[in-house]
């Protein structure tokens, strides 16, 4: 099969070309499998993302494949060589497997998909593309989405092949289509939000005829499945650069049938910033949200940053003095999110804590310099809960003002609270603040068995113990007693 560069040979074609060589070296496990299937009589390349990445010099254990095998023949290869196997993909002419294998004295790892040579396509009303097998790697080349995927290397010999010019625009970083934008988005329309995941990945352009036909074909991500839109919409958040990808979702009108809530605010001024746009208020804020993460991307923590203030337009308000309010955004924002997030298939527990994070978001500024009272503070961790560590971080990136006198009196204020909270949880163990008496010992003590006085008794006494902090048994049960006279009364 002829290399697409032979014609025109580089020190930057050989070079990287050697560069695939050098990393397919150290990963036998490719020479491997592809003697296999070159056994059975089937070719095997390496192809796509894992092309593009060995280019790009992090090439890491995900390793995809193509061949002119069928699933069921892919499967007889792989079952007696792969340490596992699923077929969760094969009805898209997908078989995935799982090799350990050690690999320059290390034990490594490896997962990988082999994929039958195939075309996709979507017809108007479908929310499945359709697949269809095919003969060659060209015909599998030119349906791959971007020319920087459309790159393969034929095993086991090592030869690349690059139809569509792929290594030129992955020099240039640049995310074009092999064939025309829009024959490419109207086979599936999920590659236009693709474009907006690999720009933020990669921190590559999109070329301009692959914009225009973006804002041209917008509405056809609307046959596209929640989940499909969720998962793009995840690894563009979690990228390295995720304003690139929002950005160009925003402009290109993808956003506001995916993600609406996130254009709207571009019209919007904040209250404690008025000539600052809410729109790139959320972009800083998810950005210094992303300096403070600890272990690796934080979906959690980045989509309630993205969110925290979509609650802005519906409780916009001006002012007799000239002001703008946004009163109470924080609780309209958070059933905003759920709403959302929820209509994006994301999980009950997700949605639940991103949504708690944009109630609380505003929670802090209550402090002032430092007049909560312990209680308080006491409230501030029971309601935040296992997100408090999340809360801390959303709320110091939620300070974007360029005044740098106010910039540091907040954080100092916010310093200042964590060291009251760290104290307090030195002192009586915060983070699992139960009540004095535990329901048990309320029944007896009362002489009421399991029933809604008992839930009303509970949380009178943890309000209690938050307002005072731990109380003596004694104490704790004259108190209980006294509040149910009270009742009684």
């Amino acid at each position: 099969m002829p290399n697409a560069n032979e014609e025109t040979p580089s020190a930057l074609s050989q070079a990287q070309s050697r560069a695939v060589s050098e990393l397919l070296r150290v990963a036998p496990v490719a020479d491997d499998l592809a003697r296999r299937f070159q056994e059975a009589g089937f070719s095997l390349a390496l192809v796509g993302g894992s092309v593009r990445d060995a280019l790009l010099g992090r090439l890491g254990n995900d390793l995809d494949f193509t061949t002119d095998a069928r699933p069921q023949d892919v499967l007889k290869i792989m079952r007696p060589w792969a340490d596992a196997l699923w077929e969760v993909g094969i009805a898209f002419g997908t078989v995935g497997a799982q090799k350990n294998a050690r690999v320059g004295g290390a034990d490594r790892h490896f997962q990988i998909e082999v994929t039958t040579y195939r075309s996709e396509a979507y017809d108007r009303t479908s929310r499945k593309p359709e697949v269809s097998y095919g003969d060659s790697i060209e015909e599998d080349l030119v349906r791959r989405d971007f020319t920087v995927n459309a790159m393969a290397v034929a095993l086991p010999e090592k030869e690349f092949i690059d139809p569509h010019g792929g290594l030129e625009d992955l020099a240039s970083r640049v995310l074009r289509t092999p064939g025309t934008p829009e024959e490419s988005f109207s086979d599936d329309p999920l590659r236009m939000m693709r474009a907006a995941r690999f720009a933020a990945q990669l921190d590559f352009e999109v070329a301009p005829e692959v914009v225009a036909a973006m804002n041209e074909m917008a509405g056809r991500i609307e046959i596209v499945s929640a989940e499909r839109v969720r998962d793009e919409l995840n690894k563009l958040i979690l990228s390295p650069y995720p304003r690139k990808g929002l950005s160009l979702l925003v402009e290109t009108g993808l956003a506001d049938r995916v993600l609406p809530e996130l254009p709207a605010l571009r019209l919007e001024r904040d209250e404690h910033h008025r000539h600052k746009d809410v729109y790139d208020h959320t972009l800083i804020v998810l950005e210094q949200a992303m300096a403070l993460e600890d272990d690796g991307p934080d979906l959690t923590l980045r989509l309630a940053a993205l969110l925290h203030d979509i609650g802005k337009p519906r409780t916009r308000r001006f002012e007799k003095d000239g002001r703008v309010s946004f009163h109470h955004h924080e609780v309209v924002g958070a059933k905003m999110t759920k709403k959302r997030m929820t209509a994006l298939k994301y999980s009950n527990e997700l949605v639940k804590d991103v949504s708690r994070l944009v109630e609380l978001h505003l929670r802090f500024h209550g402090y002032g310099t430092g007049e909560w009272t312990d209680s308080a503070v006491r409230r501030y961790v029971r309601d935040a809960g296992p997100l408090l560590d999340r809360l801390h971080k959303l709320t110091r990136s939620d300070c974007t003002t360029r005044n740098k006198r106010k910039a540091a009196a907040l954080s100092r204020a916010y310093d200042g609270l964590e060291e009251r909270i760290a104290k307090l949880q030195e002192q009586e163990e915060l983070d699992s603040i139960r009540p004095d008496l535990d329901g048990n010992q309320i029944m007896e003590i009362l002489g009421v068995g399991p029933g809604p006085d008992i839930g009303r008794a509970y949380k009178h006494m943890l309000e209690l113990r938050l307002e005072n902090g731990p109380m003596e048994h004694d104490s704790a049960v004259t108190a209980l007693k006294e509040w149910w006279a009270e009742q009684e009364g």
